[in-house]
């Protein structure tokens, strides 16, 4: 095994350490089978992908390799990082306290649907990063980086962010909790200013990125924005 790969599994692992332990202290109990099926939908959709990019695209692994608010450049983008880290903790432990202490009453049927959002969001990233190798994990310009307008960037400019605001919505509903549903949508003021600063940036720095807007009108979610 390279380095890379070695770095990409050590980190996996190291996240899925972080996310189990925010679950299960904060739950106060390992019985909590909403969090075991939520772990194993996520990280079994992460592995799965982190594998392909290792066989197909370890360019792209290697741009996935530094995200949050230390690596990002703009400082903008290192408040609305650190802003996005908050909440995705959040989105995790709330949820979490909400199991310990009861304060959701949820069908089955919702949770079972939420597990079924987590991976259609990775399926959406996975789509992503198949058409695209330059979705680096900050925002910056490759020296060879061009405009993606095929597969999903034919329907939105952003549908990164499309994928994630539907794998977000499915973790509180994954999770059990309801309350954990409010802080998704504490999340996405962060990641519609993300979304726009990056647009910003790609309209001054990356060739073609302004006509690709007018030949794409929507950001997100078509029919709506």
């Amino acid at each position: 095994m390279n380095s890379l790969n070695k770095k990409a599994s050590v980190g996996l692992l190291f996240l899925f350490a972080v996310m189990a332990s925010l679950l299960f202290v904060g739950a106060g109990t390992l019985d909590y089978w909403q969090a075991w099926m939520f772990l194993a939908v996520y990280f079994g959709a992460s592995l799965v992908l982190t594998l392909y990019l290792m066989k197909k695209d370890p360019a792209l692994l290697a741009r996935r390799m530094s995200g949050g608010p230390f690596a990002e450049k703009e400082p903008a983008q290192k408040v609305i990082m650190s802003v996005a880290s908050l909440g995705f903790i959040g989105l995790i432990f709330v949820p979490a306290l909400d199991h310990r202490f009861g304060w959701s009453q949820m069908p089955t049927s919702v949770m079972l649907a939420g597990d079924a959002l987590v991976a259609l969001g990775w399926l959406g990233i996975f789509f992503v990063f198949r058409e695209n190798s330059f979705t680096s994990a900050t925002i910056e310009l490759a020296a060879d980086q061009k405009v993606i307008s095929s597969g999903p960037y034919a329907l939105v400019r952003h549908p990164m962010y499309a994928a994630a605001l539907v794998m977000l919505s499915g973790i509180p509903l994954a999770l059990g909790s309801w309350w954990g549903v409010l802080i998704v949508l504490a999340i996405i003021p962060a990641l519609i200013w993300r979304l726009l600063d990056e647009e910003r940036f790609l309209a001054r720095s990356l060739a073609g990125y302004v006509e690709y807007q007018g030949r794409v009108r929507y950001r997100l979610l078509p029919p709506i924005w």
